[in-house]
């Protein structure tokens, strides 16, 4: 096996992170008699040779001898390469197809494959070609593993089919074959799937396509799971499907899907307290991220990737979509409902909508009777933010009484339950209480932060409660205090308690705060001083006790960076100095270069100036100048304008904001605050602002949470109530009709 591996001279050619001289190495060990050596080489292919999807020179030239794997039926891990090669040879037709759309020029590039082939680089230049001739040569192969006795072998090849196979008609007759012969429900639904993908890649089967799957659908003597597959399928391969009748066919098959015999997705852990966290590993917030990732990333029921395509293709039709997870939390099969679960999260914060019912739904499932689905319950809530009010009652019951009945550990204590799942749940739904001010969520918190149990949870929940702050402050204070600033990964930590007690503002913590700003000044630990600066902003002229530090840092050359020295000036401010003490720190900020501070600070320049408002007058030349620029610095500039200047600045404010707004749907979150300022004078931005709330979306900004969200569309409406301008929106699937959404939980 593998001959003529190393008559390649590998050296000259690359993967993601250097020269490919592993390849070879990486080649053999996935042969290997030995699980681990076989997971580790496959691991690092996919992270170095197949990084994030790619197709270097390097993976091109290892597919002869991946097949010579894949063919192999003795060779141990064979359906993991046959993956891989799918992987691989999907990426690469992907490519070609991009640059067959988007580059025009071809010859040239045949060129340059030429001139490629006359130097050592050649496998570098064919990378993407050189794999998507390969595997399209080798589709009868393909055709052969996907008839393999090996089930894990079948899954892995029959998307191959769809991908890799010329003669469209071939496929065709090949996936109806295994529909026919296959047992297995995933096995199935693969193929149909593989047909779809098959068939919005060629036109010339499309047809075809969409008439079997409606045959399908159509036989009632077939599994339901099969004809959902069909309904599924037919629907992405038809843009113009009917959505309610599509919603309606599917809840009726999902009802007549069979109880599972058992629980096959749930393995209860030993009631054993987890491993503390060793010195020098990751900081808890770090691990718990993976292993929030690691649970986003399992399936729990044969049926949810079908379901997931399905949410997909039904896009913004929230009334659909949130019937159909009517449904889907309904299912007899747990492991159903847990995904089913993260489905209805997703849909909540990537969507406008009444999600007021399904909200409800999910906060009933805290008294599931499976802990993983309570876990997912109470997580989804705590995504929710604002809009998990209508759980509130389930929240607080949850939180207070049992936790779900599923032991005699109850309330506050279940904080630190020694089982995962429960533990997750309790703390979860806690988080979700304290998201809606609720102090029914304090006891809790009170437990973490005394024993110490994941309280980098609760110091992050501490400050949604001011009105609990006599008994939060403290706590957090002696915590804050504890922290060795020296320690690696100290910092983040200390951050999150900063922001805590800057968010409780009660006079409790601020001596603590100086004292840390103080180590941190001495210590050179700028970031942390940072973190302190916020944190004292918060206090406003309550912390007017740090105003001579503060200064010292906010001076020109003080012994601060640059994002310090802004941080110390904002900071000045709030604390109550005079703008005459602060304008001369300040102005310099709207040079080119920035001044004293780093040239993109621009943006918090101007909303400080803002902040100061007509005092900062001599601030207008310049606000003018630079609100004349694009891009972010513009709009802050123009924001600040209207706050300096007033009503006089209004055409020109508008005339920055509005087209930034309709570019960039992100400045959205600076622009719709102004408009609320500006009052009257923002009239002629009402039909961007009626726009605004017509979008079924939470908007094209990544980083926009439902709270943000949420509070935009208040703002939206806000000034559009007080322009007497009409509430207009629009669903681009048809109306939200919000009774057919009621009637779905009736």
């Amino acid at each position: 096996m593998f001959e003529g591996l190393d008559d390649i001279d590998w050296s000259k050619m690359h993967h993601a992170y250097g020269t490919a001289e592993e390849v070879p190495a990486l080649l053999r060990e996935l042969g290997s008699a030995e699980e681990e050596t076989r997971s580790r080489a496959l691991s690092r292919f996919y992270s170095a040779v197949h990084h994030q999807g790619d197709v270097y020179g390097c993976t091109a030239a290892s597919l002869p001898f991946l097949f010579e794997l894949a063919q192999d039926a003795a060779a141990p891990g064979r359906a993991a390469v046959i993956e891989l090669l799918v992987s691989i040879g999907e990426s690469a037709i992907e490519r070609l197809a991009f640059e067959r759309d988007h580059v025009q020029d071809n010859e040239e590039a045949g060129a340059a494959g030429e001139d490629a082939e006359a130097e050592d680089d050649y496998w570098d230049y064919v990378g993407h070609p050189g794999a998507a001739t390969l595997v399209r040569e080798r589709a009868e192969a393909f055709i052969g593993f996907a008839a393999a006795a090996d089930r894990l072998v079948r899954q892995a090849a029959i998307p191959a089919l769809g991908l890799f196979v010329d003669d469209a008609q071939r496929a065709v007759a090949v996936l109806r074959e295994r529909l026919a012969a296959e047992p297995g429900a995933v096995e199935r639904l693969l193929v149909l799937r593989t047909t779809a993908v098959l068939a919005l890649r060629r036109p010339e089967v499309s047809e075809f396509a969409t008439a079997w799957f409606g045959e399908l659908l159509d036989d009632a003597a077939l599994d339901p799971t099969v004809r959902l597959g069909a309904l599924v399928q037919r629907a992405r391969c038809v843009p113009e499907f009917d959505a309610q009748e599509a919603v309606r066919a599917a809840v009726g098959l999902l009802r007549e899907q069979p109880a599972p015999a058992e629980d096959w997705w749930h393995s209860p852990a030993p009631a054993a307290p987890q491993p503390a966290i060793e010195p020098g590993s990751a900081p808890a917030h770090i691990i718990a991220a993976f292993e929030e990732l690691a649970r986003h990333g399992k399936v729990h029921s044969p049926v949810t990737a079908l379901l997931n395509t399905f949410h997909e293709v039904l896009d913004g039709r929230v009334a659909e979509r949130t019937e159909l997870l009517a449904q889907q939390l309904r299912s007899e099969d747990a492991g159903a409902r847990v995904d089913a679960l993260r489905m209805a999260k997703e849909l909540i914060q990537a969507w406008r909508g009444d999600h007021g019912p399904l909200v409800a739904l999910i906060g009933d499932h805290l008294a599931d009777p499976h802990p993983q689905v309570v876990a997912e319950a109470a997580a989804a809530l705590a995504a929710c933010g604002p809009l998990a009010e209508p759980a509130r009652p389930a929240l607080a019951a949850f939180v207070t009484e049992q936790c779900g009945g599923q032991c005699g550990q109850c309330g506050p204590r279940t904080w630190a339950h020694p089982r995962r799942e429960l533990r997750r749940a309790h703390q979860e739904a806690v988080l979700a209480l304290a998201g809606l001010g609720d102090e029914r969520a304090l006891p809790s918190l009170l437990v973490a932060l005394d024993d110490g149990v994941d309280a980098w949870r609760a110091v992050r929940a501490a400050g949604r409660l001011p009105g609990a702050a006599g008994e939060l402050a403290p706590r957090l204070v002696d915590r804050l205090r504890g922290f060795d600033l020296d320690q690696e990964r100290t910092e983040q930590e200390v951050a999150g308690v900063l922001a805590a007690l800057g968010d409780l503002a009660d006079p409790a913590g601020l001596g603590a705060v100086e004292e840390v700003l103080d180590r941190a000044m001495r210590g050179g630990q700028w970031p942390i001083v940072h973190f302190a600066l916020r944190a004292l902003r918060q206090f406003g002229p309550a912390a007017a006790s740090a105003r001579s530090a503060i200064r010292a840092l906010a001076e020109p050359g003080g012994p601060g960076d640059a994002e310090t020295a802004l941080a110390a000036v904002t900071a000045l401010w709030a604390v109550g100095a005079d703008p005459d003490e602060v304008l001369p720190l300040l102005l310099p900020g709207l040079d080119g270069d920035g001044g004293p501070f780093r040239a993109g600070d621009i943006d918090d320049v101007a909303g400080l100036l803002g902040a100061i408002g007509p005092a900062a007058a001599a601030a207008l030349p310049r606000l003018r100048e630079r609100a004349s620029g694009r891009g972010w610095p513009g709009v802050h500039c123009a924001a600040a304008l209207w706050d300096v200047g007033g009503e006089h600045e209004a055409e020109t404010v508008l005339d920055v904001l509005l087209p930034a707004w309709a570019d960039n749907p992100c400045t959205g979150r600076v622009v719709v605050p102004c408009l609320e300022r500006m009052g009257l004078a923002a009239r002629p931005a009402a039909p961007a602002l009626q726009a605004q709330l017509a979008l079924p979306g939470r908007g094209k900004n990544l980083f926009t949470t439902i709270e943000e969200d949420e509070e935009l569309q208040r703002a939206c409406r806000a000034v559009l109530a007080r322009l007497g301008e009409p509430d207009v929106q629009q669903d681009p699937y048809g109306p939200t009709r919000p009774d057919r959404i009621a009637g779905t939980f009736a």
